[in-house]
């Protein structure tokens, strides 16, 4: 019996031997699963960081090299305000040599215009030189040639003065041709750079959506391209907007010479026609003609 008892407690304090060395080895597998999870994790996070630092690589930021890695409508929006911009300082080197001439071709005229007493010494005086003034000249004979019959003078001024504001008007035309452009580059410029602002700035939400990260180097060539075109909108249009409103004052006193070599002529003609006449009806128009003649 006492055999029987001593094999039960050896046999009893094995079981709880064994069981305590159970309960031991769950409890260093816990532990090991507890350290061994965070460590596979940053094992599985290590290789992605090469990858991020290799795919988000600060670009080249440079004028030029954010113009090579740019998107293709960000750089067809950049060529287009270079183009703009060409446009633009190609018209100002156009225009203001051509208003320069013109305005000193008036001025000398004007002088001259001064110093005659008659159609007839004007076209003399300005005979060879083409010119609006020639042109006023011209309209004026023109005009008493057609009217020798006229037994009315105030109506020979009154169409010779139509004749010179028609002309008056299509010299003013002409030297406004070419400041459209300024104006239409000027009013649309900042939009279309603004465009490729836009565009840029999606694309750079579309790099961090792609990448997963907010890292700067992920956001700040997309924002580069989107200030680039932003730059170069406001380069395109603030010399647009500036040149046309100087040839706009430029333009206005042009017009202002032709104005005054209108009435010279004007002038010139009324004291041809107002001179007296001493033969028949009609004579003063005919001794005008002959001295414009």
């Amino acid at each position: 019996m006492r055999g029987y008892m001593a094999c039960e407690h050896i046999s009893g304090f094995r079981r709880d031997r064994y069981a305590a060395a159970a309960v031991a080895i769950v409890r260093a597998a816990a532990m090991i699963a507890f350290v061994a999870v965070p460590l596979s994790a940053l094992a599985q996070d290590a290789p992605a960081e090469p990858v991020i630092a290799n795919a988000t690589l600060p670009r080249d930021l440079s004028p030029w090299g954010m113009f090579l890695s740019a998107d293709p409508l960000v750089k067809g929006v950049l060529i287009g305000l270079t183009v703009a911009s060409v446009v633009t300082w190609t018209v100002w080197l156009a225009k203001t040599i051509e208003l320069f001439v013109a305005k000193h071709r008036v001025g000398a005229a004007l002088s001259i215009l001064a110093r005659v007493r008659s159609l007839g010494e004007a076209l003399e005086r300005l005979a060879g030189r083409r010119s609006e003034v020639g042109e006023f000249l011209d309209a004026a004979a023109t005009e008493l040639r057609l009217s020798m019959e006229s037994l009315e003078p105030d109506g020979i001024k009154e169409r010779v003065a139509s004749r010179l504001e028609r002309i008056e008007a299509a010299r003013a035309r002409r030297m406004l041709r070419g400041t459209s452009v300024l104006a239409t580059i000027g009013a649309t410029a900042p939009f279309v750079g603004l465009f490729g602002t836009v565009w840029g700035i999606m694309n750079s939400f579309i790099g961090i959506s792609k990448s997963h990260t907010t890292n700067l180097a992920v956001v700040a060539p997309g924002i580069a391209e989107a200030l680039l075109a932003t730059a170069f909108g406001l380069a395109a249009a603030i010399p647009a907007v500036v040149i046309y409103n100087m040839f706009a004052r430029w333009i206005a006193g042009y017009r202002a010479q032709l104005g005054d070599a209108s009435a010279e002529v004007l002038r010139l003609v009324s004291r041809d026609l107002d001179r007296p006449a001493v033969a028949a009806p009609g004579t003063s128009v005919r001794r005008a003609l002959s001295a414009a003649e």
